[in-house]
């Protein structure tokens, strides 16, 4: 079965594909290349969906250093 690329570069999956790989919409999917060169279409796994859903959400909250806004400015316009 074929199918047409968009302008846009994007494709529809066919529906026994995504019965098979039970995908949903809005369900995130990984993209390989094998050796032979062919494009392998994988369910994306729990933690590589939650990393692109929120690449923010790992680093909120983590700054352990509490600078007042006039020390940071010396700071960051200092000469040396």
């Amino acid at each position: 079965m074929s199918t047409n690329l968009t302008s846009k570069g994007q494709v529809t999956i066919p529906k026994h594909i995504r019965d098979a790989l039970n995908l949903s919409p809005g369900g995130a999917v990984d993209f390989a290349v094998n050796a032979l060169g062919q494009v392998v279409l994988h369910p994306a796994t729990v933690r590589s969906a939650k990393k692109t859903a929120d690449r923010f959400e790992a680093v909120r909250g983590k700054a352990t250093v509490k600078w007042r806004t006039d020390e940071l400015m010396k700071l960051l316009r200092s000469e040396s």
